[in-house]
């Protein structure tokens, strides 16, 4: 049966009425299009990693704005609070004349917040036994590494050059020798007064170049690349004292502690 035209105003008038009387039209594609993004973003979250440093500061600009300062934890430094630290500290040094940049350079990511000491001022070539210079560094850090409860990992890296000569005969490869010299750090550092339960020592010999992409995988040919040129070797062999960010979340255990800073 064919609907009169009457009958079809009468039905839109009907419509027209009831959506004045609930949400507007336009709503729910409008709740749609939100649905759908906080779905994306949260996929986003899920696929991405966490810079525990770089939450710590967000969450201390954050209380700063309402004249609070978040403490995670009961440690007596926080992992911004290091990085501020030993940035200055580093701040400090002089550059290099040759290539005008600084033998220590410190870094932040998933890992925690990372000092990068350069091989040329902490170790002679195929050798394991600190220099000077780099007993100067440490001295410095361990005032800091006593004001926190983070480990403290120590990492050897090599360039891809293989050990010859003499010193194959005592680091037959440069796993040996990346190992060795990490240890001979974390030996300093124990001597210098920090609890040995706190340190690790690691050798990585060549396979982590200085400045390879976290997304890039580690192959041959990658090891290959990060070491064909001389500034490039020259940035591999170094020594990194990285303050580990616990494994529970991103600044710490779940107990927190507030602090008035006005």
């Amino acid at each position: 049966m064919a609907i009169t035209t009457a009958e079809k105003k009468k039905f839109l008038q009907k419509g027209a009425e009831q959506v004045d009387e609930g949400l507007p039209g336009w709503f729910g594609t409008f709740a749609d299009m939100m649905t759908l993004l906080f779905a994306f973003f949260v996929l986003l979250a899920a696929m991405s990693t966490i810079d525990p440093v770089k939450y710590q500061e967000m969450a201390d600009s954050m209380g700063k704005s309402v004249g609070k300062k978040i403490k995670i934890d009961n440690q007596a430094m926080s992992l911004a609070e290091i990085k501020k630290v030993t940035q200055e500290m580093v701040d400090e040094m002089e550059a290099d004349p040759q290539t005008g940049e600084k033998p220590v350079e410190v870094t932040t990511g998933p890992k925690g917040v990372t000092i990068s000491i350069s091989s040329d001022i902490s170790f002679g070539s195929g050798s394991a036994a600190t220099k000077p210079q780099i007993l100067e560094i440490l001295k410095k850090l361990v005032p800091t590494i006593q004001k926190s409860y983070f480990q403290v990992a120590v990492e050897g890296h090599t360039d891809s050059k293989k050990t010859s000569g003499r010193v194959a005969e005592r680091y037959p490869t440069n796993w040996e020798l990346s190992s060795a010299r990490a240890s001979s750090v974390v030996r300093v550092l124990k001597n210098l007064g920090v609890k040995p339960t706190r340190l690790q020592a690691v050798g990585f010999a060549d396979n982590v170049p200085r400045d390879r992409s976290t997304m890039e995988l580690i192959t041959e040919e990658l090891i290959k690349k990060y070491n064909s040129t001389k500034v490039q070797r020259d940035r591999n062999r170094r020594v990194e004292i990285t303050f580990l960010a616990p494994h529970g979340g991103p600044v710490g255990k779940s107990s927190k502690k507030t602090e008035n800073t006005n």
